[in-house]
């Protein structure tokens, strides 16, 4: 990677946000594999290391969470004892908490889809947040925990429980069951029912799937080191927070939120690296 001069990082980088794997980013930019995933891995340290130092003190009002799923290495369901032994693999699920009104996405975390992770997720939400916010989430039961130890009282929080109903056998591998319904649940505070939705974070799921190859499903672009799928997530964040323009307010969402002036370009991000 050293070798490489910051033009061709520019164009690695500009394949990868844009939903390209690791293979056809070497030949659409003729740079070897190992040195792409070696910037991948660099980058993202260094996307995450600044995502963490700057996404805190933010003054939202609004806040949505989900959890999307992917795997590593390998389904859980084929993952054999001495898979597990050598490396870390299986179902990963990443938990994401977008601001509903700037659309920033000010915190996601890399876990399981368990009390743990739901725990730290929320003790991370919190730390970079400074008023009081309305939180809207899924029915997911972990969540009623981690949210009273991060936010106490302080919160005006809400669940909304999607209803599904039954698909026919031919179309539950490939489209999900249709909604038929949703009922919301007042768990703390006073929330306003007019804001107890979590429409933007599941359309964020879709920005992630679009532009990250390895959350593509019923394909092999998974990915195949936890690491790599960190570093992706890292830089697919920071792309989405601070170079790519949002179509409803024609500026950045860390614009939107006041921790950015300008829409940063390629070169910046990479200026990263230094």
């Amino acid at each position: 990677m050293n070798k490489l001069d910051n033009t061709k990082r520019a164009q690695v980088i500009a394949a990868l946000v844009e939903g390209c794997s690791i293979r056809a980013t070497a030949r659409m930019t003729d740079v070897a594999r190992n040195t792409v995933n070696k910037l991948l891995v660099e980058l993202g340290a260094a996307c995450s290391e600044y995502l963490t130092k700057t996404l805190v003190n933010l003054k939202c009002q609004r806040i949505q969470c989900d959890e999307i799923w992917a795997f590593c290495y390998a389904k859980q369901k084929n993952v054999t004892v001495e898979m597990a032994e050598k490396r870390i693999c299986g179902d990963v699920w990443t938990w994401v908490a977008m601001d509903a009104d700037t659309k920033l996405v000010c915190s996601w975390m890399v876990g399981q889809r368990d009390p743990e992770t739901a725990r730290l997720f929320m003790d991370d939400l919190a730390s970079r947040l400074t008023e009081r916010v309305q939180l809207t989430t899924d029915g997911l039961k972990a969540y009623l925990t981690a949210v009273k130890g991060a936010f106490g009282n302080d919160i005006d929080y809400a669940m909304l429980v999607k209803i599904y109903g039954n698909s026919t056998d031919g179309q539950k591998r490939y489209s999900p069951a249709t909604c038929i319904g949703c009922e919301t649940k007042r768990i703390k505070g006073d929330p306003d029912p007019r804001h107890i939705n979590t429409s933007y974070i599941e359309r964020q799921n879709l920005t992630m799937r679009m532009q990250m190859r390895r959350f593509t499903r019923l394909t092999n672009a998974f990915s195949k080191k936890i690491e790599n799928h960190i570093a992706s997530i890292a830089i697919h964040y920071m792309h989405y927070n601070f170079c790519r323009i949002h179509q409803t307010f024609r500026i950045t969402p860390a614009m939107a939120a006041g921790i950015s002036d300008h829409v940063w370009d390629l070169s910046e991000l990479i200026d990263l690296l230094q």
